[in-house]
């Protein structure tokens, strides 16, 4: 089957992936867009798992203040190399984990693997990382958090 660029583009900026991961998960789905979205997704899977024992030593502290300054939050979210601690992937991901920990006050960082994100709920935290791990090609690790809350214990 004959894959346009159109759909080969729809797909990379619905999911992220590479060019010629949305091109070969579009031939091998024979152009549904449902399908290519799983392979993809399990892809992404299959590469986490592959990495999830490699180092991270490197990573970012990110903070997050909601609420006009009744909640913050820090996490320490860890990758292998500070190369990819700079990225705009695992910059925005660092955040959005510190948003969810402002929002859903989590017990530690096992339960916050398994809340539902708070953007789509179709996907874990979890989920959410071994995205990112697929993008980027490394391990990434939440290593811990707090959360403060105004009047809190």
């Amino acid at each position: 089957m004959k894959i346009s660029i159109e759909d080969v583009k729809k797909l990379r900026i619905k999911t992220g992936a590479g060019i010629a991961g949305c091109r070969k998960a579009l031939e091998e789905a024979n152009g549904d867009f449902k399908k290519a979205e799983g392979l993809l997704k399990s892809r992404g899977a299959e590469i986490a798992s592959k990495k999830k024992d490699r180092a991270t030593g490197q990573g970012l502290v990110e903070t997050y203040i909601h609420g006009g300054g009744k909640v913050g939050t820090m996490v320490e979210v860890n990758c292998e190399t500070d190369f990819v601690a700079k990225t705009d992937e695992f910059k925005n991901l660092a955040h959005e984990v510190a948003m969810q920990i402002a929002a859903m006050d989590p017990a530690d960082v096992e339960e916050l693997s398994k809340q539902e994100y708070i953007r789509d709920s179709s996907k874990t935290i979890d989920d959410l990382i071994k995205e990112i791990i697929a993008k980027v090609g490394e391990n990434i690790v939440i290593r811990r958090f707090i959360r403060f809350e105004l009047g809190g214990q």
